[in-house]
């Protein structure tokens, strides 16, 4: 019995262990991109809380691979009815997300390539977000977190 006992709060410890050493949560993005007047463009959305210009990004969705859970997300909060998704990811970065009560935990958001072949006008989260296409450069400055600068501006 005290075996048993030892096991399991080892076992208990090595698990909060490594939740508090990786990031709690895990998240997908679109990078949607399209051919510019110089060069690449990029397709910003409005955060819903803090309105700051961000990439779509979401939890993954049960059935979905990572780019097509990204391309999910690229629909529902910018409006991209059709694109291309690249298999594998072309970085990651982190940021503290806070929830409705208040806590906040790290995120680790996986970005996915999506080459925008079409728009809609209306889609789910139309009503409210805002989205914008700039230049790359100009979605260097107006991102938050360093990691997704340095992403956007290697593509």
């Amino acid at each position: 019995m005290l075996e048993r006992s030892i096991k399991f709060i080892h076992a208990a410890a090595q698990a909060l262990a490594l939740m508090l050493a990786r990031p709690s949560g895990r998240q997908v993005a679109a990078l949607c991109l399209r051919d510019g007047k110089v060069g690449k463009d990029v397709l910003l959305v409005s955060s819903l809380q803090s309105d700051r210009w961000i990439i779509p990004k979401g939890w993954p969705i049960a059935g979905k691979d990572f780019p097509n859970a990204a391309l999910a997300e690229a629909w529902e909060e910018a409006g991209v009815r059709t694109g291309r998704v690249q298999n594998d990811k072309i970085g990651q970065y982190t940021y503290m997300k806070t929830n409705k009560n208040g806590t906040e935990f790290t995120c680790l958001v996986e970005v996915f390539a999506v080459q925008v072949e079409d728009l809609a006008e209306e889609f789910p989260e139309s009503a409210r977000r805002r989205r914008q296409w700039v230049t790359q450069s100009r979605a260097v400055t107006l991102v938050r977190e360093p990691t997704l600068k340095k992403i956007i501006g290697a593509i």
